[in-house]
């Protein structure tokens, strides 16, 4: 039975054995550059733990797995041109380490060669992971629109803002873990509750995330608290603190968002401080739970011994009660 640490220890393994050729060196070089960054590499280790589910061999999940992970940091890439972020796992952006031509066109390499590897499954399960990957890459394109739409509004519904959570984040874990008990040999049924398993972890992946940013630890987190608070990103706290506020708190959070150079410090602190009185901190943390119980109910239902389910199990808890 396949644990955690040895699904990470085969992506990591087969990662860095990839060979890109060495010229044109600006197209490849910054491919190895951000593959060698590392990172949580979830969605891989969850297409080889869904695909142990059904089948002793993962060999052939591993393929497709290494795809699914390139996809997502092609995604990164884009990103963070579109973020004009600085900064990813500690080290440059690959814009800012280049220029962002050089990000675009690497990016659009990146996606490409997912395809190659995703596609390298047998013949009878080829249609059926082609068509799940290509909607899912749709989809999270359609979630990138909808978070730069957001910035451009004043109000956003939490029933937008967690269809977006869905499209950018949820459905691409959902995909790894379909895409791995497809090639396990699971039936329809077994592989769409394992889908719903992966929305709903992935809904709840998010809404900690945003709970990180506010009330995290500085020295697990991993980057600075209160950066979403500093460029007035629509989270699931600040849309709550919006609905939830009388029209006193409510123009007071306003004020902060429309200062144009605020302190950072007295910014972070004072919206914080609005988020407590009004129990945003619970108020998250209620419906993350909500849509972590939804993921358990989905991966209780599923029909393979529950020994292997534990692992799925214990690792969708580390990942929802983690600090960083």
């Amino acid at each position: 039975m396949l644990q955690v640490n040895e699904a990470q220890d085969i992506i990591n393994k087969r990662i860095s054995d990839l060979c890109y050729p060495a010229s044109p060196e600006r197209l490849y070089e910054p491919i190895r550059y951000v593959l060698r960054l590392g990172g949580k590499r979830i969605r891989p280790v969850f297409a080889l733990l869904a695909c142990n589910l059904f089948a002793d061999d993962i060999e052939p999940a591993v393929e497709p797995a290494i795809g699914l992970e390139i996809f997502h940091n092609f995604t990164l890439l884009h990103d963070d041109i579109m973020d004009k972020a600085n900064m990813r796992r500690g080290h440059s952006t690959v814009h800012k380490k280049w220029c962002d031509n050089v990000a675009i066109l690497s990016g659009d390499a990146m996606q490409i060669d997912a395809y190659r590897h995703v596609s390298q499954v047998s013949q009878d399960k080829l249609k059926a992971v082609l068509n799940l990957f290509s909607q899912t890459a749709l989809e999270v394109c359609e979630g990138q629109q909808y978070d730069m739409d957001f910035e451009l509004r004043e109000k956003v519904t939490l029933p937008e803002y967690i269809e977006m959570i869905r499209l950018k984040t949820a459905v691409l874990l959902a995909c790894s873990l379909k895409i791995g008990a497809i090639i396990g040999g699971a039936d329809v049924r077994d592989a769409s509750l394992l889908y719903d398993f992966g929305i709903n972890l992935g809904l709840s992946f998010q809404l900690q995330d945003d709970f990180l940013d506010v009330y995290g630890d500085i020295n697990k987190f991993g980057k600075n608290i209160g950066g979403d608070i500093m460029c007035n990103k629509k989270t699931f706290l600040l849309i709550s603190a919006l609905n939830i506020a009388d029209t006193q708190t409510k123009t007071e959070l306003e004020k902060w968002m429309t200062i144009v150079h605020p302190n950072p410090q007295e910014k972070i602190n004072a919206v914080t401080n609005i988020y407590n009185r009004l129990n945003i901190r619970r108020v998250c943390q209620t419906e993350t739970d909500c849509f972590y119980q939804k993921a358990l109910v989905a991966l209780r239902d599923l029909n393979c011994p529950d020994q292997r389910k534990t692992v799925l199990r214990n690792y969708a808890n580390c990942l929802i009660n983690r600090e960083s």
